[in-house]
């Protein structure tokens, strides 16, 4: 194979591979998953978002904390049915310092998880005024 088909074998390979998003869900029984008063838990929600760099250029890229947060997550609760998403946890590969040297040949990945809910009235206690 000459240099030239294996150069754009690689280019290939490395745009079609350069982005993935994913969200995963998992339907979770209400007693099953500790939540404050007035909630009601519907699911476990985890985004992911990874992006390939190649000499610095990003294949295609779009790895924020907005996106994995807001676009992906939030609204994934929210085409569940849920009201809200607590217990949010973020993780991003940082982009300064010695992490940039990932982007020479590497990758960069932003993820967040979190517990939607559905908003439920609180029973009040029988003797309170």
């Amino acid at each position: 194979m000459s240099a030239r088909a294996l150069a754009v074998l690689a280019t290939t390979l490395a745009a079609s591979a350069g982005a993935c998003s994913s969200v995963s869900t998992v339907r979770v029984q209400g007693d099953g998953v500790a939540v404050p008063a007035g909630m009601r838990p519907i699911a476990i929600i985890h985004a992911e978002a990874t992006t390939a760099y190649l000499l610095f250029i990003p294949l295609p890229g779009h790895v924020t904390l907005d996106r994995v947060v807001n676009r992906m997550l939030i609204a994934t609760a929210r085409a569940l049915g849920a009201d809200k998403v607590i217990n949010i946890s973020v993780r991003i590969t940082p982009d300064t310092g010695i992490w940039t040297l990932l982007k020479v040949a590497g990758w960069r990945t932003a993820e967040a998880s979190g517990t939607a809910v559905v908003m439920e009235p609180v029973p009040e206690r029988a003797g309170t005024p």
